[in-house]
């Protein structure tokens, strides 16, 4: 992956030349058979969200998280090097996951490159959005948070209860949905006692969304609003698959998710010898309901528009920081 080339723009949204044009760096760490969708998930949710603003979405990896061969031909031309992310001129990031091989994140072979990456991003960004298993590895980095073990996977699409007044929020109901799909979750008492507000909660009580302030605002999502209609189908397959094979639990049925008809007919499978294509089948033919989109979008173009906001001020406090200097 090129470590040099600072100006590649993969996707351009919204209108050029209008109200300001913002740099968002996409870290994706997602592995190989998740990672072109997460790609296009969080492009198109650029997309849309864009509005009037000129958004230019930038691809980054980082070389340390295994991958295939097919995958980084792929890559290659598309993604930069993440290690390049501090001189490429990013206004925001948006960090995510990768998928764990070892018991603690820390102990993960990209772990120091990670640790690199969100220490600059605590300063040298407008924003930075942290998604999934990297809100737990940002905690963990940043204040010693550990996440905790859930008693079974949380996988579905679960209400979201307004826990705060903020501007992500705006225009966004007191109650909405969103997507969830992890074995872990963190305390809201370890994250209230190191500086963190949480501005959501699932309706158990659970951390949904939350935020730290500092030089950088920095966002975390234990959810995964930028699911498209069909991801958790698709990671119940994954999962199906896997079992099938020997290797873990039988995967639970994502909660309010499908129909009623499709939930029916994957319990039946699950009485019987059924083979893998068995279960392809009903998800594939299934066509869940993406009730969280409208949600999504308006919390991606508050996000938007806070980084449009903070920017000239940023440039404001480095131009007079240099001047001091001379």
């Amino acid at each position: 992956m090129p470590r040099d080339d600072k100006t590649i723009e993969n996707f351009a949204f919204g209108q050029r030349g209008t109200r300001a044009t913002l740099h968002i760096g996409l870290v994706n760490n997602m592995p190989d058979a998740f990672l072109r969708a997460t790609e296009l998930q969080f492009a198109r949710l650029l997309k849309e969200a864009a509005g009037g603003f000129d958004v230019r979405l930038h691809l980054f990896a980082m070389p340390e998280i295994v991958r295939s061969a097919d995958v980084r031909s792929r890559m290659d031309g598309f993604y930069a090097d993440a290690a390049a992310i501090p001189e490429a001129g990013m206004d925001a990031l948006i960090v995510t996951g990768a998928e764990q091989h070892v018991e603690r994140l820390n102990d993960e072979p990209y772990w120091r490159a990670l640790t690199r990456l969100m220490d600059w991003a605590a300063g040298g960004t407008a924003a930075t959005l942290f998604s999934g298993v990297a809100a737990h590895a940002a905690v963990l980095h940043f204040d010693s948070v550990r996440r905790r073990p859930l008693p079974k996977k949380l996988s579905g699409v679960f209400a979201s209860l307004r826990a705060a007044e903020d501007i992500l929020l705006t225009g966004i109901p007191a109650r909405a949905t969103t997507p969830h799909s992890r074995k872990h979750g963190l305390l809201e008492s370890d994250l209230t006692s190191h500086g963190y507000r949480v501005l959501a909660r699932l309706t158990d009580g659970s951390v949904d969304l939350f935020v730290r302030e500092g030089r950088s605002r920095l966002v975390f999502l234990q959810g995964h609003p930028e699911y498209g209609a069909d991801t958790l189908g698709r990671e119940y397959l994954s999962d199906m698959a896997l079992f099938l094979k020997g290797e873990g639990e039988r995967p639970q049925i994502p909660e309010n998710y499908f129909d009623r008809v499709t939930e029916n007919a994957l319990q039946a499978l699950a009485g019987r010898a059924a083979q893998f294509a068995d279960y392809t089948e009903v998800v594939t033919g299934a066509v869940p309901l993406q009730s969280w989109r409208g949600t999504t979008l308006r919390l991606f173009a508050n996000w938007i528009s806070s980084i449009a906001a903070e920017k000239p001020r940023r440039r404001t406090a480095r131009a007079a920081a240099t001047h001091r200097s001379v």
